[in-house]
Parts: C-alpha cells; structure tokens; sequence
C-alpha cells in the first residue's frame, strides 16, 4: 500500500522512530543538493560575467580575527574552507558515530556491501587517476579528488526519482557515502597535512584529552564540547594538520547514549545550516571557473583527465563491481526490492563528487595550480555521473511489488 493510499484511508505517514528519522534526513538532505547546484550556478554565472571582478574580490576578502598576541588573518576563501568545512565535518563525524553505534553501520551484515561498495568507489578512481598523471609530480598529488561522493548531490538525484527508487537503495547510498567521507578523513588527515608545528599539536591533544573526558564522565551540555572543540580547532590550524580534522574528533565525543542524546540533538540542530548554509557558501566560493581563454588543451591535461575519468568510470567500476562481489560471494545482501540495473544506477551516481572533491583538489593544489583543470574535472564527471545515473534509474523496470513494499 502506498503512503499516498494511506493518506487517502486515513492511515497517516509514519513521521516515527528510525524510518521517519531517515526518511526526514533523506528529504533534508536532497533540498540542499537543489540549493548546491543554484550555488554552483551563481559562481560559474559571475566568474564568466562582468561581475567577475566582484566574485574575486569577495572570496580574496581579508577576515582578521585574534585574542592578543593569537591572530588569524586569512582570506574568506581560507575561514569557509577551513572554518566553516569544520563544521560539516562536525556533522559528518556525528553521523559517522550514530550509525556505526545505533544505525545501519551497527552490524557486520549491515556494512558489509556498503562498504566494499566504498572500497571499490574510492581505490579505482585513484588508480584511474593515477594511471593519467604518473610521471607528473605536481599532477599525481590529487589522486585522492576523484575517490569522494557527494551524498547531498547524489542524493538529490534519487529524489527526483521518486518511489521508482526503493528505499533500501537510498539507504545503502548514504551508508555507502558515510563510509566515502570517512576514508576521505583519513586521506585528509595522514596525506594533505603538511609543516607540522609539535607544540601546536600538543595543544591539541590536550583539548581532545579534555573532550575525552567530558565524554567518559557523562557531561551533557554541549557547550562545553563547543568551546574546547574551538580550541581544538586553532591548535590543529596553527600545527599543520588541516583543521577540518577538529570537526571529526570533536564530533566522534560527542556522547550519543546519554540520557538526553547530546549527540542527535547537535546533528538536528548542524542539518539545515550545513545543508543550507555552509555547504552552498563553500559551492558558491570554490565554483568560480572562468572559460575565458579556455581551449582544448585543457581537456587533454592529465589532472582533467585523471578527475573526469576517475569519476564518471572510476566510481561506476569500482563501486559496481565490488558490489557484485560481495552479492555473488554472499557477504552482502542484495537491496531489498531492488534490481541490478537500479544498483548500477547508484553506483554510476557516487561518480557525484563535487563538494568533496573541490575540497581535497584545494588541498592537493594549495598554490592553486591545476585548479582551472581540477574544477572542469570535477564538474564534467559529477554532471556526466548525474547525468547517466538519472537516465539508467529513470528507464529501469521496477521489480514487482516495489512500490507496495517500499514506499
């Protein structure tokens, strides 16, 4: 029976318990890949317009900010992707932890085709990379940008779609896309880190060992955890490790099985403003790509290539076929409802790599070469991705009794 059905016999939707839960998430989730996609296009519009002038001179901005002799002065492109991307950390590590503890992580039969899938998803696309700058030193440093998904993109495509998308397949995205950004952290953390400053790290293991033990004796309120968690965040700016990094450690202390669960209470309250806010702010100032004077010899460099190739083949290879393997040697479930196109379908999506991947690309190319091929890469595979996908699942025949059995 549908939901709308129900509705129709006076059966109400169940807005309750875990379903509603990831259901509400699912739609929160899809609205801001609507939103992320008009950033884009704003930044793309204003780059190749004569308002690019105003678009450089707001993301060069200088934002100064300092407590005596500590002082930060960076431009705004620096506070948003180093500032505000701790914060969808924050969001991404507390997700990360609720699922591994209470949610469709919890169990060895639940992760398992998530992720091989992810393992998939993010070796080949490397690989693929790898095989198109090898031999290049300044090109081969971003072979991590196409191994990422973005699960706001991604899953705003399956909304489109509808009940014509079971909702385990949605399911097994976002699980497949939280295990992605989780290796993405641990790319971040032991690759993208540079300078090392010993007594600034220190700081910063006094912090987290302070957050440490919030946690074990039970403290509730968040604002302790938002305070230290702030000084966790300059300590891990000023020692070389990237500061997003602050956002992962301080969420995964967070405590989730506490009487109050400060941990839901912090991903309710972090949902809309990342998925509204922060993450079109960082789509609209990292999106900027001017066509002037572009010709063809930028879609023949290895690192558009290498992004291109590693999305929109890499992902669909790597995600499908791990997939395959862990159904066929039964180490994972086929999605409940689902067929085999439909999964092929998800796998050709995670090739959605964009806010992810213009993050890392900032990273692997901090002096900013390589960023013109970078963002054509990652816009032309995550749009043939989206592209692809959309036209596979759109078109594939629904398994019987799908829709009575999943909406």
């Amino acid at each position: 029976m549908t939901d709308k059905h129900k509705a129709e016999h006076g059966h109400p939707r169940d807005s309750s318990g875990v379903l509603g839960a990831l259901q509400a998430f699912l739609r929160l989730e899809s609205a801001g890949g609507i939103i992320l996609v008009l950033a884009m296009l704003v930044a793309l519009i204003m780059e190749n317009s004569p308002l690019a002038g105003l678009y450089q001179q707001i993301v060069d901005t200088r934002v100064v900010a300092g407590i005596g002799a500590l002082v930060i002065d960076k431009p705004l492109l620096m506070w948003i992707n180093d500032g505000l991307m701790a914060v969808f950390f924050l969001l991404v590590a507390l997700e990360i932890k609720r699922e591994a503890m209470d949610g469709e992580l919890s169990s060895p039969q639940q992760i398992m085709l998530p992720a091989f899938a992810a393992i998939g998803g993010m070796a080949v696309p490397a690989l693929i990379y790898a095989g198109f700058a090898w031999g290049d030193a300044q090109a081969i440093r971003g072979w991590a940008i196409p191994s990422a998904t973005d699960i706001a993109f991604s899953l705003g495509v399956l909304s489109l779609l509808g009940a014509r998308v079971p909702l385990s397949l949605r399911i097994f995205l976002t699980a497949l896309a939280i295990i992605d950004d989780l290796g993405a952290i641990l790319i971040i953390a032991f690759f993208y880190s540079h300078d090392i400053n010993t007594m600034a790290l220190l700081g910063a293991a006094a912090a987290l060992a302070v957050l440490i033990i919030f946690n074990r004796y039970g403290v509730s309120r968040l604002t302790p955890y938002m305070l230290v968690g702030a000084v966790l965040w300059v300590c891990l700016l000023k020692s070389g490790v990237h500061a997003t990094i602050a956002g992962v450690l301080l969420g995964l202390t967070i405590p989730l099985r506490h009487a109050q669960a400060p941990l839901r209470r912090l991903e309710h309250g972090l949902h809309p403003w990342v998925a509204f806010g922060i993450l079109p702010i960082f789509a609209f100032a990292n999106s900027g790509l001017s066509f002037d004077g572009m010709n063809v010899s930028a879609l023949l460099d290895p690192v558009f290539l290498g992004i291109a190739c590693g999305l929109f083949v890499g992902k669909q290879v790597g995600v499908f076929g791990m997939s395959w393997l862990a159904i066929t040697l039964k180490l994972g479930a086929m999605p409940e409802g689902a067929t085999w196109r439909q999964v092929y379908g998800v796998a050709v999506l995670t090739g959605i790599g964009f806010t992810m991947s213009l993050f890392i690309g900032g990273l692997a190319f901090p002096d900013g070469n390589a960023m013109v091929e970078t963002k054509l890469g990652v816009i032309a595979g995550s749009v043939a991705s989206a592209a692809l996908g959309w036209l596979l699942l759109s078109t594939a025949p629904e398994k019987q009794g799908q829709r009575e059995g999943l909406s």
